[in-house]
């Protein structure tokens, strides 16, 4: 093959991914970006500590409950048709919650912008199954991944300089605009490269009549998931009382009759329930997935206490806590797509190491607050603790996105990257709440070094789940390699 026609076969792949990963960017740095806007969102608009909480967790709890119905819909009815749709709102949403008068109408916006993300993540990583196959495919998730730590990495840094250069009223509006530019080049994007034939593809699922597409999504299977991420994540936004203790029950329940329903549903036909519950019987899918859900529990808590830590306790600036943050971006930005490009190769060594680089970041970063009472005092510490756990996020999700989805049939991608999406978002808002309360429990009795000490070794000790999970698959591709895969789901 010439130089010339390798080049025009390229082209399209990185149109593809440009597309696809754009509103990505947006919708994860809407995340990071409102940690560190709060404060000022609490100023400009009057809001409650409630009203605080419910900007960040209901972003959050809308995003996790519609990945599964909505990567199961992209599966029949087309992915680049929901993605679009998906990202329109993101983009309508976030000019709308710039522009609210209120914390209701800001709160109300921010929820509609989490079903909007729901709608577009899971078709990213659908088409990518599609479009992509081999090394390519590592490449596209080693890709996915550098965008997801960037975005994570570069919102405090973004909304930290816009919060402090702008008046009081006015920062936080701008940090939602932010958004806006991105998805709508993102939408024109997406509607000049992505290829037509994802939805072609998937119009027999209608062809039968709307009543006839609709039940093939599942409704009930549907109504008890969505349900049942509700309950389970309300009493961690809200209710920490009884009444979220017996909400908390009724979501597990609710999730346990979902299973029976949905292994019911696909006896009867296989195509039928919303998830296939056979991938659970996919060793890369399930080990894999355990590993990266597994990581969110702990790790994205660290975010949250960092910020707190160096504008409250070190009384540094939002500006500051940002940069402080970049090192992260940058180990990402250096390492996530050459982590991708050999995933095939030494994928499962690659997340053991990961995730052991998350429990030595947490170390170190435990070891910056036992010396801030010392002459080795230092903010580099936290930045140094903050790269490392750059180094295990490029490890990391590149390595377990790719090998937990090398068995999955592609009709089945979406919903299967909508179930592992959607339980990151649930142990991730699960997570957040308990490092966060933890650090806070903690300072009501001490001081802000003791309080991040402490909140340290929580996620430290949570990272050695992911150690030993990492652990399990990287044993299981050994053994798979040894017997040859044989394992697919129909």
């Amino acid at each position: 093959m010439s130089q010339e026609q390798q080049s025009s076969q390229e082209a399209p792949s990185v149109r593809v991914l440009i597309a696809l990963l754009l509103p990505l960017f947006a919708s994860l740095m809407s995340i990071s970006l409102v940690m560190v806007a709060l404060p000022a969102i609490e100023e400009g608009l009057g809001a409650t500590s409630a009203d605080l909480q419910w900007v960040l967790s209901g972003y959050a709890l809308a995003f996790g409950v519609g990945l599964v119905p909505a990567g199961r819909a992209g599966d029949l009815w087309g992915r680049r048709r929901f993605f679009l749709i998906g990202t329109a709102v993101f983009a309508a949403t976030s000019l709308a919650a710039a522009f609210s008068p209120n914390p209701f109408i800001l709160n109300a916006m921010r929820v509609a912008a989490g079903l909007g993300a729901a709608m577009l993540v899971p078709q990213i990583i659908g088409m990518i199954q599609r479009l992509f196959t081999g090394q390519a495919r590592g490449r596209a998730y080693g890709l996915m991944s550098t965008v997801i730590g960037v975005a994570v990495a570069i919102g405090p840094l973004l909304a930290g300089g816009l919060i402090d250069a702008a008046p009081a009223d006015t920062g936080w509006r701008l940090v939602f605009l932010l958004n806006v530019p991105v998805t709508v080049v993102a939408l024109i994007a997406a509607v000049l490269w992505l290829p037509k034939f994802q939805d072609r593809d998937s119009a027999k699922a209608t062809s039968a009549g709307a009543l006839r597409g609709l039940l093939k999504l599942d409704p009930l299977g549907a109504g008890l998931l969505s349900v049942g991420i509700v309950c389970i994540m309300l009493p961690v936004i809200q209710f920490a009382n009884l009444l979220g203790v017996a909400m908390g029950v009724c979501g597990v329940a609710l999730l346990l009759v979902w299973f029976w329903w949905e292994k019911r549903l696909g006896e009867r036909d296989p195509e039928a329930p919303m998830v296939n519950l056979k991938l659970f019987t996919l060793p890369s899918y399930t080990w894999n997935s355990a590993v990266i859900i597994l990581y969110f529990a702990g790790m994205p808590g660290i975010w949250a206490v960092v910020a707190i830590y160096i504008q409250q306790g070190l009384g540094l600036g939002a500006l500051t806590a940002g940069l402080v943050m970049l090192p992260s971006a940058a180990m990402v930005i250096l390492l996530a797509s050459q982590v991708g490009r050999r995933v095939e190769r030494v994928g499962p060594q690659m997340l053991v190491l990961g995730s052991v680089a998350a429990f030595v970041s947490m170390l170190v970063l435990a070891g910056a607050a036992l010396l801030q009472s010392t002459e080795w005092a230092s903010i580099g510490w936290v930045a140094l603790a903050l790269g490392v756990n750059g180094l295990s996020q490029a490890l990391i999700i590149p390595s377990a996105q790719t090998l937990s989805m090398q068995d999955v049939p592609e009709s089945m991608a979406g919903a299967a990257g909508g179930v592992a999406q959607s339980a990151q978002r649930v142990v991730t808002a699960i997570g957040l709440a308990v490092v966060t309360a933890v650090y806070f429990m903690v300072l009501s009795g001490s001081d802000h070094q003791t309080a991040i000490l402490v909140a340290a070794l929580v996620i430290a000790g949570i990272m050695l789940t992911s150690v030993a999970a990492a652990v399990g698959a990287a044993r299981r591709a050994a053994a798979d390699s040894k017997i040859g895969r044989g394992v697919t789901v129909t």
